[in-house]
């Protein structure tokens, strides 16, 4: 990092605080009492601060990464600051930790972003800074750093240890991953990301030497095709099957091994990977998520991808593959028609966004689901279309890890899409500097939009004194 771009980091890190410190600060002020999962997490952190470490909520269904760091780094500030009383481990002091995890998102963000585009010649210290602090405030990720909900700090622990890996520090990327875990545990899954990377890595440079002596030339971007896919599948397995590459592979994936088989047991000795509350929390293949984060990215990254040269060029890919994409668009259709699940919560709960899009649009015909199935496919290509530069192995283990992160689920939520948006996100080519403003200005109207909506519209419920607060 130079100088002057440290100077200027910095000060966009303590200005981004001190706004961050005033909204939260508004937020709590209206809503002080804990609100929607709040009600859950907030009585097991204070039981964790009085020691009582052998009390759980049977309701809560994560591991309590959360609980322990705020112990971690509230217990240090109670004993410097001479605190007592309802202060210690209160709700807002309880919220104020994920805007230290937010703190620790930006910082990493930009350490991610330097290192994933060291190597474009046109990158400039105001493009990286600007991509980091317009990442950190990613809508869905934003609004929960003035709540007490996991997000924040499972974000935050799986940047980290991405970055490592990125760095080559595999055990210590190994050990972070298992915080990230303790945290949430689907986030097995982006640790398994991270050891794909390394995987993608080798297969990549195995693909690279074959078609050098096959003399054809070396290609990265996904062959959208029937026989690019089936020359993809082919090599996969012949390298899978291969005594040489799966022992080179395991010297490099070792420590992220490790962490596996360590889930592996927890997953035998709690009989699955819920804790708690298991009967709303069911896994079952929902493949339409994958389709609605397809979209989900199309409008969050609508200033960066959306220029006419895009569309000639989907409207020429289109024509190219007319077969291609029927089929691509058919598979879609039957998955839709198939396996499209809907959650009880979604249904019940008007306080989130997915009812009213549900509500909205889904439920306006029972023809719309498949209306919009063409979206989905501009969707698709528009998310491949962004990371083609990218190795064809590593695209392959995020597409892998992304379906991993979303079809089990049967709840739509929006959460759930952080990390998979992150990830593509951080690996798109580095945007034009007024691309990024205006990336920065969508999510600031975005974050201005819900958090007013959050604090200024409450209503009650016929059944209940309570107020009642719309969130993401």
């Amino acid at each position: 990092m130079e100088k002057f771009e440290g100077y200027i980091f910095t000060a966009l890190c303590s200005t981004n605080f001190l706004i961050s410190c005033l909204v939260f600060s508004r937020v709590t002020r209206e809503q002080r009492e804990p609100y929607m999962d709040e009600i859950f997490h907030v009585p097991q952190a204070q039981k964790y601060c009085h020691g009582k470490f052998n009390e759980w909520d049977p309701m809560i269904t994560t591991l309590p990464g959360l609980y322990l760091a705020s112990v971690g780094v509230i217990k240090p500030i109670v004993w410097l600051a001479d605190l007592s009383g309802d202060v210690v481990c209160s709700t807002a002091m309880l919220r104020f930790i994920n805007l230290l995890f937010n703190c620790g998102d930006l910082y990493l963000l930009y350490l991610l972003t330097c290192k994933l585009h060291q190597r474009e010649k046109t990158r400039t210290a105001s493009r990286r800074i600007l991509s980091a602090l317009s990442l950190s405030t990613f809508p869905v990720l934003y609004f929960f750093n003035f709540l007490y909900y996991t997000d924040a700090g499972s974000t935050f622990f799986i940047l980290f240890t991405y970055l490592m890996t990125l760095y080559g520090c595999h055990k210590a990327s190994a050990l972070l991953g298992v915080c990230a875990i303790l945290f949430r545990q689907t986030n097995i899954i982006w640790v398994a990301f991270c050891a794909g990377c390394l995987v993608a890595a080798k297969m990549d440079e195995t693909w690279r030497a074959e078609q050098t002596k096959k003399k054809d030339e070396p290609k990265s971007q996904v062959p959208l095709n029937f026989s690019g896919v089936k020359k993809v599948l082919v090599f996969t397995l012949e390298f899978v099957t291969n005594p040489v590459h799966v022992k080179s592979v395991l010297l490099l994936v070792w420590p992220y091994l490790l962490v596996a088989i360590g889930f592996l047991l927890f997953i035998v000795l709690n009989d699955g990977i819920v804790v708690g509350d298991r009967t709303s929390h069911e896994a079952c293949l929902n493949f339409p998520q994958l389709l609605y984060f397809l979209s989900f990215t199309l409008f969050f990254a609508l200033p960066l991808n959306v220029c006419y040269y895009r569309v000639v060029r989907f409207l020429q890919t289109l024509k190219r593959q007319p077969f291609f994409f029927a089929a691509v668009t058919a598979l879609a259709l039957f998955l839709v028609w198939k396996f499209t699940f809907v959650h009880k919560y979604l249904l019940a709960d008007n306080r989130h966004y997915p009812f009213y899009v549900w509500k909205n649009v889904f439920q306006r015909h029972e023809l719309v689901r498949y209306l919009v199935v063409p979206a989905y496919v501009l969707a698709g290509w528009s998310f491949l279309d962004s990371v083609k530069y990218r190795s064809l192995f590593w695209i392959l283990a995020l597409l892998v890890c992304i379906a991993a992160a979303t079809v089990p689920q049967k709840l739509l939520e929006f959460r759930y899409f952080i990390v998979p948006y992150l990830m593509y996100r951080l690996h798109m080519p580095l945007p034009s500097l007024p691309r990024l403003i205006i990336e920065f200005l969508l999510y600031t109207v975005v974050n201005a939009a819900t958090i007013y909506i959050f604090i200024n519209k409450s209503f009650q419920w016929p059944d209940s004194t309570a107020k009642q607060r719309f969130m993401w």
